[in-house]
C-alpha cells in the first residue's frame, strides 16, 4: 500500500512546469535582493572617506613630500581664506559665467544642427561627413588656430566651450531623431496628423531621451573645456587658480581650486538629472 502511495503520490510531488518555475523564482528572489542589498552603492561615503583618510596618512607621515602633497587642514584652511577673502566667489563666478554662455552657444547651435540632419536626408548627406570630421579633432587642437584668429580674450574661450557642448549635443540630437521608429510615423499619418504635429507630438517626444543625454554630456563637455581654456589662456576663473598656484608651488591653493571644480561639476550634472525626472517623467508613468 506504501508502494502504491509512493506510485500515486509522485505526479504530485513532481510538480508541472509552472510549478517547478515559481518554485525556482521563489528559490532565486532572496538570492537577487541578497546580491542587491550587497551592490557597490553601499561603498558610496565609505569610499571617499576613506581616499580622505589616506591622504591624512600619508600627508602625517610624509610619504610623500609636504611641497607636493600638502595635508588637508592645509587645503580647508587655504579654501577658508580663499572664501573669507572673495577670491574663489570671484573667479568661481567668472567661470560659471563663461561655462554657461558658452553652452549656451553650443546648446542652440547643436539642436539646430542636429535637427536639420534628422529631419533632412539631404542636409545629412551634404554636412554629416565634415561634422563627424569636425568633432574629432579635440578642443587643444583648435586653440592655436583660434588664438591667431580671435586672440586670447573671451571669444576664444566662448568658441572652444562652445564646440565641446555642440559636438554631442548635435550627434545625440541627430541619432535621437534618425532612430525614432517607423511605426511612430506610421500611425501618425493614419490620424493624418499635420507635418507640425507629427513633428511636436510624436518625432521630438519620442527623441527626448537621448537628445537629453546629449545636453549633460555636452554640459560635461563644456566644464571640462572651461578648466581647459582657463589653464592655457586665462587671467581669471578656477583654472587660473590652478595655474597661479602651480606657478608659485602653492599646491594648497591648487588642491583647494581642484576641489571646487569637481564638486561645482558634479552639482551642475545633478542638477541636470533633477530637470531629466521632470521632462521624462511622464515616459516612467505611462510605463
Amino acid at each position: 500500500m506504501s508502494a502504491q502511495q509512493a506510485a500515486l503520490e509522485l505526479p504530485s510531488s513532481v510538480s508541472s512546469p509552472a510549478s517547478s518555475t515559481g518554485s525556482s523564482i521563489s528559490v532565486q528572489e532572496p538570492r537577487a535582493r541578497f546580491y542587491s542589498n550587497w551592490s557597490p552603492r553601499w561603498l558610496a561615503l565609505p569610499f571617499p572617506l576613506f581616499l580622505l583618510l589616506l591622504w591624512y596618512v600619508a600627508a602625517q607621515f610624509e610619504w610623500v613630500a609636504p611641497q607636493v602633497l600638502p595635508s588637508p587642514q592645509s587645503v580647508a584652511l587655504t579654501f577658508i581664506d580663499l572664501v573669507a577673502s572673495g577670491e574663489m566667489f570671484d573667479n568661481l563666478k567668472i567661470s560659471l559665467l563663461r561655462v554657461l554662455l558658452g553652452f549656451g552657444v553650443g546648446l542652440a547651435g547643436g539642436l539646430l544642427l542636429g535637427v536639420a540632419m534628422g529631419l533632412s536626408p539631404v542636409f545629412k548627406d551634404y554636412v554629416y561627413p565634415l561634422f563627424k570630421a569636425f568633432s574629432q579633432v579635440p578642443v587643444l587642437g583648435w586653440l592655436p588656430l583660434l588664438m591667431l584668429l580671435v586672440g586670447i580674450d573671451e571669444a576664444l574661450k566662448i568658441i572652444l566651450i562652445s564646440k565641446a557642448a555642440l559636438v554631442p549635443i548635435a550627434l545625440n540630437t541627430f541619432k535621437g531623431i534618425e532612430n525614432v521608429p517607423a511605426r511612430y510615423v506610421e500611425v501618425a499619418r493614419v490620424l493624418k496628423f499635420s507635418r507640425w504635429q507629427l513633428l511636436t507630438r510624436v518625432i521630438f517626444p519620442a527623441a527626448l531621451p537621448p537628445i537629453w543625454n546629449g545636453v549633460r554630456y555636452g554640459f560635461t563637455h563644456a566644464w571640462l573645456a572651461l578648466v581647459v581654456v582657463e589653464l592655457l589662456a586665462s587671467s581669471e576663473g578656477l583654472g587660473y587658480m590652478i595655474v597661479f598656484g602651480r606657478q608659485l608651488f602653492q599646491l594648497d591653493v591648487v588642491m583647494a581650486a581642484v576641489v571646487v571644480v569637481g564638486a561645482v561639476g558634479y552639482v551642475l550634472d545633478r542638477v541636470l538629472a533633477r530637470i531629466e525626472i521632470v521632462l521624462l517623467g511622464w515616459r516612467r508613468a505611462g510605463f
